[in-house]
């Protein structure tokens, strides 16, 4: 959840989510240390009464300053390709829910063809938002997952193309009217989490929220069977 004044990321509810948080570290590590150095020989040129008019070649300095770039982005670029094959990854899922966008809300479906448990998702109004609520981000009924097993997330739509999105998961999935798209989703700890549809889907864009709560396996049993 997103707070005033904040700067950071919100708090991570999942390996992955962490995982990306990490890599953004990482990044800005990496462009800190080449603006720094950067800024720094500027601050040399401009100070130093040294010309170089007469040099026509130095080819170790081109060697270096093709080197180090290469060294840097490929720095970047081995956890970057890891973590994308992470986000694709499903793993052997527990949990199945599907997640299908409608305007302007989101319609939830656990279990197979046979047992289905299927609700849909609301936005509370701005006026009937209960004390310490959150407005715009409230719904009257809230997506259930349980934390400590791995989870698979369905995301589709049943008229024009809409978003899942949840920032603490660090999942995004569009949802295409005659296509599913998945999600592998592990979450660590208990907690109510916020996101809202990411794809611009009409008038009531910004009035479609997602809410999920994380609670232990026996917690979502009793509440998928109740």
């Amino acid at each position: 959840m997103s707070f005033w004044g904040q700067l950071g990321f919100q708090d991570s509810y999942s390996g992955l989510s962490s995982e990306l948080t990490f890599f953004h570290d990482h990044t800005m590590f990496v462009l800190v240390l080449v603006s720094s150095f950067v800024g720094y020989m500027m601050m040399c040129l401009l100070k130093s009464s040294l010309s170089s008019r007469f040099i026509m070649e130095a080819q170790a300095l081109e060697a270096a300053w093709t080197m180090v770039p290469g060294l840097l982005l490929l720095i970047l670029a081995i956890p970057s390709v890891r973590l994308l094959y992470l986000l694709d990854e499903v793993g052997g899922p527990v949990v199945s829910m599907k997640a299908i966008g409608h305007q302007w809300y989101w319609e939830y479906e656990y279990g197979d063809s046979s047992d289905v448990v299927s609700f849909d998702s609301y936005m509370v109004n701005s006026l009937e938002v209960s004390e310490g609520g959150y407005r715009l981000l409230e719904v009257d009924n809230r997506c259930v997952l349980p934390y400590g097993v791995d989870s698979r997330i369905l995301v589709s739509s049943a008229d024009v193309i809409h978003a899942w999105a949840l920032p603490s998961l660090g999942v995004k999935a569009d949802a295409i009217p005659g296509r599913i798209n998945q999600l592998g989703i592990h979450l660590v700890s208990s907690g109510v989490m916020f996101g809202q549809c990411s794809e611009i889907c009409g008038v009531n864009h910004s009035f479609m929220p997602i809410s999920v709560e994380s609670v232990s396996p026996e917690v979502f049993y009793h509440w998928l069977v109740g």
